[in-house]
């Protein structure tokens, strides 16, 4: 071993590795082969990988292909890598092989390495030592190892990291309903005044953007729980035993806590990715209402004297390096934008998964980078907006008040006793004069003073 340096090899010949690499030649290759961008693995997936091998580990040695001792070799140094211990040793870029090929390897090198040098430290005597292919990704191809992969990191990714934030945001917006309960302001409709409506009413709304797309999400989930694993290479399960895809598929939700089944068809496991796409919608449209909400926020507080200023929202930060004073809707301004990113997102992961060709997608790394990016970034914002922003809702009860009962839209009330044309006539001559809406049907001879008195409510139309 020259100094810094030591030598590897792989089927193809010998590689330089860097003395202090857990990795082998193959990770090597792809690291010299592929120095594209700065995207590399997400974590997630390299705790995946940790996990399925751990998994396919105990099932080899349950089904009596894989040695006692190796797999508890290999089970530790999975359980070593799975806690995070060895982050910095898959360095391995998103733009790599489609089928993911050496990020497989990299997670089987690593896992050799650790376990070959726990087998020193605890003195085991092992017959041949534990090799990345023969032993860590024994009954297992690179083809069903991704695809595995990316279903158990999203399924964790969502259950772990995104719904969560969903309930929180929620529970928030339950507690804004209860404390805002008889506060009535003016509906909008097209960004025109509409008909009264409570502010509980509106939040509530906002309460079901969350919690209806959050339920979507949670559904779109059913497919993403079957794992290609056991297909091996093409779907046929070559050199893979009998029983192992049910098997480790077990153990996989034990290892995990969540719940996975082996896919019945391992042909479409390989070659579609139709799961991820259709969940990835779900979370799409969780966006799509996160972006209505936060711009509904910010319209809401937009002045503070100038705009709407029917709510305050916490004051988190200096929004201008000239303006003094000035502050703005910073939080609702980020969660647009990640809605913006996952809306993008959506729709690379779609045209990857459309690019599967015979036996196998080959766009494999870049849906599983951006599927979970969207739910890291979105369960990120949420929490930070609900945090920073929504949780701190105020409602301004006197400009409430004071634009709902300068509302022309008030006079829909009448509708039941002058009519829909002569309220639109008094909601016109109203406005066109700068008078009251009372002052106008009065005028026009439709209603008495006393009788306008009586039948119009605001309060009473919610």
């Amino acid at each position: 071993m020259s100094e810094g340096y030591r030598i590897e090899h792989d089927s193809m010949g010998e590689m330089r590795v860097p003395a202090d690499a857990l990795w082998g030649a193959q990770t090597q290759r792809s690291l010299e082969n592929f120095p594209i961008g700065t995207e590399t693995q997400p974590v997630g997936i390299i705790r995946a990988f940790a996990q399925l091998k751990h998994a396919a580990a105990l099932a080899n040695e349950e089904l009596g292909v894989l040695d006692a001792q190796m797999c508890s070799l290999i089970s530790d140094a999975c359980v070593a890598v799975a806690s995070g211990d060895c982050d910095s040793q898959f360095p391995l870029k998103v733009w790599q092989t489609g089928s993911g090929t050496q990020s497989n390897m990299n997670m089987n090198e690593v896992v050799a390495t650790l376990a070959n040098r726990l087998a020193v430290k605890r003195f085991v005597t092992l017959r041949t030592p534990i090799h990345p292919n023969d032993h860590v990704n024994r009954s297992q191809s690179s083809n069903d190892t991704f695809p595995a992969a990316m279903h158990i990191a999203a399924v964790t990714a969502v259950e772990e990291q995104l719904l969560p934030a969903c309930r929180q945001l929620a529970g928030t917006f339950a507690r804004l309903e209860r404390e805002n309960a008889g506060v009535v302001k003016s509906g909008r409709t097209h960004l025109q005044d509409a008909v009264p409506i409570a502010f509980s009413q509106e939040i509530y709304g906002w309460r079901g953007l969350v919690e209806t797309a959050a339920s979507q999400v949670e559904d779109s989930l059913k497919n993403v729980r079957l794992l290609a694993l056991g297909g091996t290479a093409v779907g046929t399960g070559l050199n893979a035993p009998e029983g192992f895809d049910t098997l480790v598929a077990e153990k996989v939700s034990e290892l995990t806590g969540h719940q996975f089944a082996t896919d019945p068809n391992k042909f479409h496991a390989l070659t579609s990715k139709d799961a991820l796409v259709y969940s990835h919608g779900a979370i799409k449209a969780l966006a799509a209402n996160l972006m209505k909400i936060a711009n509904d926020v910010r319209w809401l507080a937009s002045g503070p004297r100038l705009g709407l200023g029917e709510i305050r929202i916490p004051e988190n930060e200096p929004g201008s390096s000239i303006m003094p004073g000035k502050v703005n809707p910073t939080q609702c301004e980020a969660l647009t934008m990640v809605a913006v990113q996952v809306m993008g997102n959506d729709a690379a992961i779609g045209f990857a998964a459309s690019q599967g060709n015979f036996e196998l997608n080959v766009f494999m790394p870049v849906i599983a980078y951006n599927y979970l990016q969207s739910v890291c970034l979105l369960a990120d914002a949420i929490r930070s907006f609900d945090e920073r922003c929504a949780s701190g809702i105020v409602a301004n009860r006197e400009r409430m008040h004071d634009n709902l009962h300068n509302s022309l839209m008030l006079v829909t009330c009448l509708n039941p006793y002058i009519g829909y044309e002569n309220a639109a006539r008094v909601a016109h001559k109203a406005f066109d004069e700068g008078i009251s809406l009372r002052e106008a049907c009065v005028g026009l001879g439709y209603l008495t003073a006393e009788r306008f008195d009586e039948v119009f409510r605001p309060e009473e139309m919610v």
